[in-house]
């Protein structure tokens, strides 16, 4: 398996980082599966506890500083997606977040690690809660490897400012996709 992530790798297939052995993983929600309801948005008309899932990660790049984690529907009726969940600051030794780590105040998350302003307006998880009857919305769970021991953002930086202090900051991630739909009210 790794030979062939590598070679995928070298003709352009999958990410380095991915090839080299980073990966994502939660025990709460598999790649390419459906999304749990507990994980919903409690509000919107959603009615989900909105409670972030676990997530563990290995393989990180060797010259990692610090991580951050994202979580991101490309599905959302907006024009530019919607940020349900920015973890920064995340220290270099730390490879996992247990479930409700995103809860707001970010008490549940490590030493040093902060939250950032989501598309709800908190700095905090945010669950999904995609508008009714749409189809299912994909959901993108990122771990980020960073050559930096911090990113310097102010306490009320956007999610877009943020990814662009992650993606200009990052040397290695993983990722896995889950989706999560709601029926049309009859």
């Amino acid at each position: 398996m790794k030979n062939t992530l590598l070679a995928a790798a070298l003709i352009g297939m999958v990410p380095a980082a991915q090839a080299a052995g980073f990966t994502l993983t939660s025990p709460d929600i598999k790649p390419n599966s459906t999304i749990d309801k507990k994980f919903e948005f409690n509000g919107f008309g959603c009615s989900g506890e909105n409670k972030s899932p676990a997530l563990k990660w290995s393989g990180a790049p060797k010259d990692t500083k610090s991580f951050a984690v994202t979580v991101y529907d490309p599905d959302a009726p907006t024009g530019s997606g919607w940020w349900h969940w920015t973890v920064i600051n995340l220290p270099a030794n730390v490879t996992e977040l247990p479930a409700d780590a995103g809860a707001v105040g970010g008490a549940k998350l490590p030493k040093g690690a902060s939250h950032v302003r989501i598309d709800y307006g908190v700095a905090g998880w945010g669950g999904m809660c995609p508008p009714e009857g749409d189809k299912p919305h994909r959901y993108i769970f990122t771990v980020y490897a960073l050559k930096t021991d911090k990113l310097d953002i102010p306490p009320d930086a956007t999610a877009a400012l943020a990814g662009f202090m992650i993606n200009a900051n990052q040397i290695g991630k993983a990722t896995f996709t889950a989706k999560y739909g709601r029926p049309k009210a009859k």
